[in-house]
Order: C-alpha cells, then structure tokens, then sequence
C-alpha cells in the first residue's frame, strides 16, 4: 500500500459556482478535473444516515500542490456553523497552501483587498507564512515551500496540508504518524504564538506540532501533488468544539482531508488493525466508482478528533473528454507518470 500525495481538500459551499470563481480568480485553482451532480449513496455514516443530493467539482492548480474539491449539497439548504471556529477546534480549522514566494502572495491580496489576517511572519521552525479569510469565512494559511511543478506567473500552487485541532495530540498521532506516514517532527512547541495572532483563537495555549513525512511519494500523480505537511493543535485552556457539530458532512467548512493511493486491499487491513476501520468503503459495493468523468475506488476513516480522511485508488482521469482523451491508472506500471503527460493537465483550465 502507498499513500502519493494530497490528492484535495474537501471544501463545504452555499453556492459552487460563486466558490470554484473566487478560488479560480484569487488562488489560481483553475484547472477543471471533474463538474458533476449526484447522489452521495454510500456517505450514509456521515450525512445524517441519508443518501444525499450534491454538486462537486474538483480544481487544481499546475504549480502544483493537491486540489480543491469544492462541494455543495443541493438536496438540502447547506448549514453554516453557529459559532465562530476558532484554532484548536476539533477537525480541520485551517487549509494550508503553497507559495514559492510569500512576500509577494501577501502583497497581491494586499492589493486585491482581500481579507488579511496576519502579517507575513515566521512559523516555529522560521518558515515565512501568513493567513487569510476567503468570502466563504475559511481561514488559508499561505506557507513558502520551494516545489514547484510547473512554472506559471501565479504567486501560489494548491494544497500544502491543513491544520488539524485535535483532543490529544498523542491519541491523533495513530492516524497521522502511524496510518498516514506523517512520521517527521518539523517541531513540537508548547505556549503561545507571536504568528498566530489576528487569528480566531489565536491569542491561547497551545501545544503545537508540524509534521512531514520521510517517505519518497512515486505514484503516477505524485509530481504533481508534491510534498505536504499537517499541524497539529492542541488548546491547553479552554474545551474545544467540534467543528461540525450539529451539521453534515459537505455543510460549509473544510469537510475532508483526501488522499491518493494505491492498494486499497491492503489499507482495508491496515487502518482496522490500527483500530480505525472504514467507515465507507465504495470498493465493498462496486467495481470502481464512476465521477462522470473520473472513475476510481474511495473510503473513509475517522481520527480520534473527528477529522475525516478520505482514501482514493484512483482508476481514470479526463484530460480532453471531447476527445476521448483518458488518463487509465488501472494496472499500469508503478511510478510517476512522465511530466509531460501531467502537464496536459493545463489544457482543461478555465478562462474567465
């Protein structure tokens, strides 16, 4: 079994095509993989034990980094939360992103107006960063990582990991550390943080641990996934909330954390082992998944925190549909896909 990358970060919406416009304009997430509508058959655990009407589109970006899968239930009005998240709320509070340049990504949505929550600063380990409110009230951390994939004039790629709140860092570490591979400490700080303040909940005490993984990722999609990183929170002084506490999964939020891999069989008998079985399992009901116009196996697991992490064995990705054009992943070689083929990628971007 191997885990490959970041594959995209669950985003919960009011309106998908307002959401995929403003990520296109201000982040550069412009490259359509997939727009479809259905039912969510088999997330029956985490909807309320009901079968749900949805749109989903997932959005990437060719300097490289995980995806966007902006998400919205049609079948019912979408729930905001009722309180203001704040770090350290249990599940992810936080989408982290790249920029090859921080500076310089502050400086654009300085100009654009977008909405600022911290200066650029460093991180604990002296990584510059910053944060930002988008128009749907999710916080982005913008984080400076040299990886690129492809060269553009953007100031940022996609997803760089997220930041995770969590009851016990100890007790989150068997999903993280021993299930995901995130088994290097970047570092492991208690108190409070000069960075993190302008943020909600920014001022309290925290235990506060970023981690990395050591392992090389070769999955056909890897080089464009690139490396990524998860924090961990912990608040010391004050009873954290769940995030999505009396709403949905695919309400408004960051709603999953998703990862591509090969061998699903065998992360089946991993993740019960480690006393996390799934939770939906596509692969226990069909063959493989039709996304319209993506294909593939999916499951679920649960962390100790809430935190949903999604588990994709991807078999077909669209490059031109009108053409019949398909990226088949099933049964192929192991090891990255050439870089030219991935960079084909940047033919399905969409132009405002």
């Amino acid at each position: 079994m191997k885990i490959n990358g970041i594959q995209q970060l669950g985003i919960g919406v009011e309106n998908i095509q307002e959401g995929f416009k403003w990520f296109r304009k201000n982040f550069g997430m412009d490259i359509l993989v997939f727009d479809e509508k259905a039912v969510a058959e088999l997330m029956l655990a985490h909807t309320g034990g009901k079968a749900r009407e949805r749109h989903a589109i997932l959005a990437l970006n060719m300097q490289g980094g995980g995806g966007f899968e902006i998400w919205q239930h049609t079948g019912k009005k979408p729930v905001l939360p009722e309180f203001e998240i704040q770090l350290g709320d249990l599940g992810i509070s936080v989408g982290k992103i790249k920029t090859t340049d921080a500076t310089s990504a502050y400086n654009r949505f300085k100009s654009g107006n977008l909405d600022l929550l911290t200066e650029v600063n460093n991180d604990p380990s002296g990584n510059p960063h910053f944060y930002v409110k988008d128009a749907f009230n999710n916080i982005w951390e913008f984080v400076q990582n040299s990886y690129l994939f492809n060269n553009s004039k953007a100031d940022n790629g996609g997803i760089f990991g997220a930041v995770i709140g969590v009851d016990s860092i100890e007790e989150s570490l068997k999903v993280y550390r021993d299930i995901l591979g995130y088994d290097t400490v970047v570092y492991d700080e208690s108190g409070t943080f000069s960075d993190l303040k302008g943020l909600p909940g920014g001022n309290d005490n925290y235990r506060r641990m970023l981690l990395k993984s050591s392992k090389k990722q070769d999955g056909a999609l890897s080089p464009l996934f690139g490396p990524s990183c998860l924090e961990l929170l912990e608040v010391k002084e004050r009873k954290p909330k769940n995030i999505f506490e009396g709403r949905i999964w695919g309400d408004p939020g960051f709603i999953h954390l998703c990862f591509d891999i090969n061998g699903m069989d065998e992360l089946r008998t991993l993740v019960k082992e480690n006393g996390f079985p799934f939770t939906v399992d596509s692969a226990a009901a069909m063959d493989t998944f039709d996304m319209g116009e993506a294909a593939g196996n999916f499951a679920y697991i649960q962390a100790p925190e809430g935190t949903l992490i999604e588990f994709v064995e991807t078999h077909k990705v669209p490059l031109m549909k009108k053409f019949g054009w398909y990226l088949n992943l099933r049964n192929r070689k192991p090891g990255p896909l050439p870089n030219w083929i991935l960079k084909m990628f940047a033919l399905k971007r969409v132009k405002d």
